[in-house]
């Protein structure tokens, strides 16, 4: 008996394990005093339905979504103007600095959403060849910068000097390393995925880093070419939403559906009023038409310096024309720049925009919506800049061809040529005759002059 199976013999605990079809029952098919109950028809969950939204109530919820991220856009709008604008009065290295970072976020996102990181997961060191590749590319663009900028202080240093002689030179090797490691670690079975991150790093490198540094040049010249190639960028694509949702009918390029012919248009005009007016403003204040010479300077402090020609107002006259009565002219007093912004309002309306449609096609690639979310409520950071990067770009070009003096000596130019290119007794022989030219215009005394030349010639003796 104790062997065979019984049949008829009921087990109390499993009939209260098993539901009808073989499955545990849960506490809502077992009745209250602790014995199974029989299933009853309605009672089961995949029965059980949510009572769906009524139309008001989706209305509701959408409409409070939509007022939450308005809210949180606006906050965020305010801060970075906020921020900005701070550090455009604090001086030209708190400028540099969120340009850095900027070009390092955007970098970042960029790079993101061409990543597989499954397969990043699987090669060492593929992120951080990324960074390795942009610190290098940072290395040599801010490196140019400073030595160009500060030749008088870099080249007068005994430490610094080497590194600004051979820059270029360590520059190259430090990207051959990066060359060589990638090479390296080349791995079967991931070739597709790893040339596709190093040609999509080194766009990225090109389209943000290398146009960052342009931007960062121009902070460096004045303040004014850095603030009004970002402000028309800004201005014009307020203008391009007004006149777009006011009269706006022909759509304007595939990619972006919501802009029209008529807002593009609009904003053109808005722009190019809009940068004729603030350049009138602007070129008043040296801080912001002078180069970064004291990089301590704040907008309290200001600067000194002889302004560019550009900025200096002149008149222009019309000829006599022969439909007026004879000595009639007419005649307009205005500063060149002012008739140089309204190129740059045009660049900053028609050309810069495609920088934008070229970001948002990219999005469109990776079915995106944003690039990233840096910023609450507006996406990342490349939303923000995918137009003032090629603007930036265009206004250094723009201002070192038809602004910028075409010879211009400095001290840093004069001295760089002199360190590199003379040999130290051609050196000694041009302090000799400095020294004998200060003596002879009254600059200084013969006594001082001996001095000076005494102590030269024992710190740095010739040969």
């Amino acid at each position: 008996m104790t062997g065979k199976s019984r049949r008829g013999v009921i087990f109390p605990h499993k009939q209260q394990t098993l539901g009808s079809e073989g499955r545990r029952a849960s506490f809502s098919e077992a009745s209250e005093d602790g014995s199974p109950s029989k299933t009853r028809p309605g009672a089961t969950l995949d029965d059980i339905q949510e009572k769906p939204p009524t139309p008001e109530e989706e209305k509701i919820a959408e409409y409070e979504k939509k007022k939450a991220n308005f809210i949180t856009r606006t906050f965020w709008t305010f801060v970075m103007i906020g921020g900005f604008f701070t550090a455009l009065f604090m001086g030209h290295v708190y400028i540099l600095a969120i340009i850095t970072a900027i070009q390092v976020v955007s970098f970042k996102e960029v790079i993101a959403i061409a990543s597989v990181p499954s397969r990043a997961r699987d090669l060492q060191g593929t992120k951080s060849l990324n960074w390795y590749w942009l610190a290098t590319t940072m290395y040599f663009l801010y490196g140019e910068s400073v030595i160009y900028y500060f030749k008088h202080i870099i080249f007068l240093d005994k430490v610094l000097l080497p590194l600004a002689t051979h820059h270029r030179f360590i520059s190259f090797i430090l990207y051959i390393f990066g060359f060589v490691f990638f090479v390296g670690t080349l791995k079967a079975g991931h070739l597709k995925f790893q040339f596709s991150q190093f040609g999509w790093t080194h766009i990225a490198l090109f389209l943000i880093v290398v146009q960052a540094h342009f931007i960062m040049n121009n902070v460096l010249e004045g303040l004014f070419w850095f603030f009004l190639p970002a402000a028309l960028v800004i201005t014009n694509d307020i203008f391009a939403y007004i006149c777009g949702i006011t009269f706006g009918r022909t759509q304007l390029i595939k990619l972006s559906p919501k802009k029209t012919v008529e807002g593009f248009v609009g904003a053109w005009i808005m722009t190019a009023l809009f940068a004729i007016v603030l350049t009138n403003i602007l070129l008043r204040s040296k801080y912001f038409i002078c180069p970064a010479t004291d990089l301590g300077a704040t907008i309290f402090t200001g600067l000194e310096c002889e302004p560019n020609p550009v900025f200096v107002p002149k008149t222009y006259s019309t000829p006599e024309l022969f439909f007026l009565p004879p000595g009639t002219t007419f005649s307009i007093t205005m500063a060149p720049m002012q008739i140089h912004s309204f190129f740059w309002a045009t660049f900053a309306s028609l050309i810069a925009p495609f920088g934008g449609f070229f970001a948002s096609g990219l999005k469109r690639t990776f079915k995106i919506k944003d690039f990233g979310d840096s910023i609450p409520g507006h996406g990342g950071i490349t939303d923000r800049m995918d137009c003032q990067f090629i603007m930036g770009f265009f206004a250094y070009i723009y201002y070192h061809t038809f602004i910028r003096a075409i010879s211009r000596t400095t001290v840093g130019g004069v001295m760089e040529t002199i360190i590199t290119e003379l040999p130290v007794a051609d050196q000694l022989e041009l302090v000799r005759g400095m020294l004998k030219h200060l003596s002879n215009q009254g600059v200084i005394s013969t006594q001082v002059s001996c001095s000076l030349l005494f102590a030269y010639v024992h710190q740095r003796p010739p040969g």
